[in-house]
């Protein structure tokens, strides 16, 4: 990776912002990632944003060992599946979402009062199918054809 001299670069004019040096940031959460050499380029940004109620707030770039420090690899850590859960084999049929999302959202915030991720209903629809799945083999030993909830 190539060895800079300075921070980060002006979001306006393009100057260069050195390390440990004092710049500009936008008030603005939207805007947070673009930094400003000085009042004056944020200033030029301001209109073309349309802010209304935003200033610029003063910080100071990190030292060089600082951002050095920050751009080393990250070890990111990924959960093996718990040892219950097992993979469901891929066929001709699709991987639908089984689970009605409002329904158990509201479910939870009434009963529990928290709130439902995303991607709930996706991990929620697998431990669905593997139950199916058994139920279908126990009916199935049973002699019928028929899924009842006496195979759950």
């Amino acid at each position: 990776m190539e060895e800079r001299n300075y921070w980060r670069k002006c979001s306006t004019c393009k100057s260069k912002i050195a390390f440990g040096s004092i710049y500009q940031k936008c008030n603005v959460s939207t805007c947070r990632k673009n930094i400003y050499c000085s009042v004056d380029c944020w200033d030029v940004h301001n209109p073309v944003m349309n802010h209304k109620s935003s200033w610029a707030e003063e910080e100071r770039a990190p030292n060089k060992g600082e951002e050095l420090a920050r751009r080393e690899p990250q070890r990111r850590i990924v959960p093996s599946k718990p040892s219950g859960m097992k993979t469901i084999p891929t066929g001709d049929y699709a991987l639908d979402i089984l689970i009605v999302a409002s329904k158990l959202k509201a479910y939870i915030k009434a009963k529990h009062d928290m709130n439902t991720s995303g991607n709930v209903m996706e991990a929620l629809s697998g431990i669905v199918r593997l139950e199916a799945d058994k139920a279908c083999e126990k009916a199935r030993a049973d002699g019928r054809k028929t899924l009842m909830a006496r195979d759950f």
